[in-house]
């Protein structure tokens, strides 16, 4: 008698772990009796409505993916030029910090919980149907922020059509937008003046925006036709990468998440060959340790790695919810993120290299050429670009780069809207085609009050009151809902089912307690530390700032109405109505039995 187990067979639904067919050969007096066992299947792959899920084509394609859309302008913009200014490279110890205790156990608690339930931002709370409204939430702060982000990739296109000229538009003030407090540095470093303005500044304010043209946001006039051309060309681009799925999206992000890379290596080995460049690099990395006693530099550590990663739109989950079932979702926490951390700091040696050959060959301090936002990369490293031999082409590679930052991010927060929204309402996966389009052509109309001549108003009160303190809330309530609600026990065992092995005692404790009190912290410092919009020295009106306050609070509703809506829509007494609420959908036959996990102390006390 012998017995052999015969080789792994590949289960029939390639999404899941592969299932196992052990087979027993007896052979007794010339006869063979086989018996077979399947060890251990997992539930197919397949979303609620029974429909087979689309999946990445390939794992790169999701790794690409979630680094091009975390890997945004933010990186280039705005890390550099905080840790310049809270210490240099003091300030990378709070930064490591949250990201430790936050940043990494925040995204890597996205991606497992959209790999295991395999739906969008709202369709994954089936875990705990109370907090389905914080999945409206994120899908709307994703559209609302699609409305101005698209903006900003429009203008870094009109950038690249106007580079291809044998001088650069932004270098002298002789052109028909400059008024007369044009000048350039030589005289605006010789003059206390401070109405002056660079060529640079004067062509992205009067010669892009218009802003001249208007007064103030009452004042809008009609969208531009080049910017809304460029803004049509953004919307065409991204439909086309979109509207097939993951499929096409995932091929795209090949071009769009590497192209950053190539062109940041290049622009830091141009620019460390500049004079002064060495002097900006060291000002970029000097270490202040006097710093990390002032509360600010904390602060603006915290809210860095609140949106640097991109937690709270959705997209993490949409992303990971095309995954296959034992795809390593930890081992791509941990990478992806790191990545991220490591190309804002990596961007800074770009950026303060120029930022030192600018303040060297104008005479100027540092202090008067660094800055953040759109300033920088839409006045100051053009400023610098155009004073090299071929600046042309150096102008063509940068804002190639920014495009290419901006339509990978672009993509993810359309991909959250559509997946969040198809998922929860099944009749729309036939026709993602259709409804892809109806969401980007939305977003484009709306964005068109973003390129009038008044647009520039219009962005700044986009951007300070659509994904503000409204995904600081988003992401909290999420993490309540998962680590206390649904339990940070049951949500161990769903990835110890995924991956074959739990979270260690580290992250559960900082899903339990570390980050929802991070959370909270931030939300509390948002409110407190609030400031009106503003641009320059105009102050918007007090009805734009209600408009503005009415589109954070329209994003931060959807989380009591929907669970007012949920108790409402159970019958029965309210304890009833409150257990089928908190209970996963999979799990209501225990509520008709009185077993409701929620209403034990051990369910609140267990880590």
């Amino acid at each position: 008698m012998s017995s052999v187990v015969a080789p792994e067979k590949p289960a029939s639904n390639t999404m899941g772990p592969k299932e196992v067919e052990l087979i027993l050969v007896k052979e007794q007096n010339g006869v063979q009796f086989t018996s077979s066992t399947l060890v251990g299947p997992t539930p197919p792959q397949t979303n609620p409505s029974g429909e087979e899920r689309e999946t990445w084509g390939k794992k790169i394609d999701f790794l690409l993916s979630v680094i091009g859309f975390a890997v945004d302008l933010a990186n280039v913009w705005r890390f550099p030029y905080l840790c310049y200014k809270n210490g240099g490279g003091a300030f990378l110890v709070p930064y490591m910090f949250f990201m430790l205790i936050a940043g990494m156990p925040l995204f890597y608690m996205e991606l497992a919980l959209g790999q295991y339930n395999r739906e969008g931002a709202a369709g994954v709370w089936k875990i705990c149907p109370i907090f389905k409204g914080v999945g409206f939430t994120v899908i709307l702060i994703s559209l609302y922020v699609g409305f101005y982000y698209n903006v900003i990739i429009s203008w870094a296109l009109f950038y690249l059509f106007s580079s291809f000229t044998s001088e650069l538009p932004w270098v002298h003030c002789n052109n028909s937008w400059n008024s007369p407090n044009c000048s350039d540095w030589a005289d605006n470093s010789s003059v206390s003046d401070i109405y002056k303005s660079t060529p640079a500044q004067e062509y992205f304010e009067r010669g892009v925006l218009h802003i001249q043209d208007s007064n103030g946001i009452d004042n809008l006039g009609r969208p531009r036709w080049q910017l809304t051309s460029c803004l049509g060309v953004v919307i065409v681009l991204l439909y086309f990468s979109l509207w097939k799925g993951v499929k096409t999206s995932g091929k795209v992000v090949w071009i769009t998440a590497t192209m950053p890379y190539v062109v940041l290596t290049v622009l830091l080995i141009r620019g460390v060959t500049l004079p002064g460049a060495i002097d900006g690099i060291k000002a970029y990395l000097s270490v202040d340790f006097l710093k990390l006693c002032d509360a600010q530099v904390w602060i603006d550590a915290a809210t860095q790695i609140c949106f640097s990663l991109g937690v709270g739109f959705g997209v993490l989950i949409a992303f990971s919810s095309y995954n296959k079932f034992s795809n390593n979702c930890y081992r791509d926490a941990i990478i992806t993120s790191s990545i991220n951390s490591l190309t804002s700091f990596f961007s800074g040696f770009v950026v303060f290299s120029f930022l030192g050959y600018l303040s060297q060959k104008h005479n100027v301090a540092l202090d008067k050429v660094a800055r953040d936002g759109a300033g920088l990369v839409f006045v100051i490293y053009p400023e610098a670009i155009a004073t090299l031999p071929g600046s042309s082409v150096w102008a063509v590679i940068f804002f190639i780069m920014l495009l290419s930052l901006g339509i990978d991010s672009a993509m993810g927060g359309m991909e959250s809207v559509i997946t969040g929204l198809m998922d929860e309402f099944k009749c729309l996966h036939k026709h993602r085609e259709l409804f892809t389009l109806f969401i980007v052509v939305s977003t484009f109309l709306i964005s068109l009050f973003c390129v009038t001549n008044g647009g520039m108003y219009v962005f700044t009160l986009l951007d300070h009151f659509a994904a503000g303190t409204s995904i600081l809330f988003g992401v909290l309530i999420e993490a309540i809902g998962i680590a206390w609600f649904y339990g940070v026990d049951r949500f161990s065992d769903d990835i110890e089912e995924m991956i074959g092995h739990r979270p260690g005692l580290y992250w559960r404790l900082c899903w339990k307690f570390v980050s929802p009190c991070f959370l909270l912290f931030m939300v509390v410092i948002s409110f407190a530390t609030f400031n009106p919009p503003s641009y320059g020295t105009y102050t918007f009106p007090p009805w734009a700032n209600m408009v503005g306050w009415c589109l954070a609070i329209s994003s931060m509703s959807m989380v009591p109405l929907y669970a007012i809506y949920k108790l409402c829509i159970v019958r029965g007494k309210f304890c009833n109505r409150l257990a089928y609420a908190i209970t996963p959908e999979t799990e209501h036959h225990l509520v008709d039995n009185g077993e409701v996990r929620q209403f034990t102390l051990k369910h609140w006390l267990v880590v």
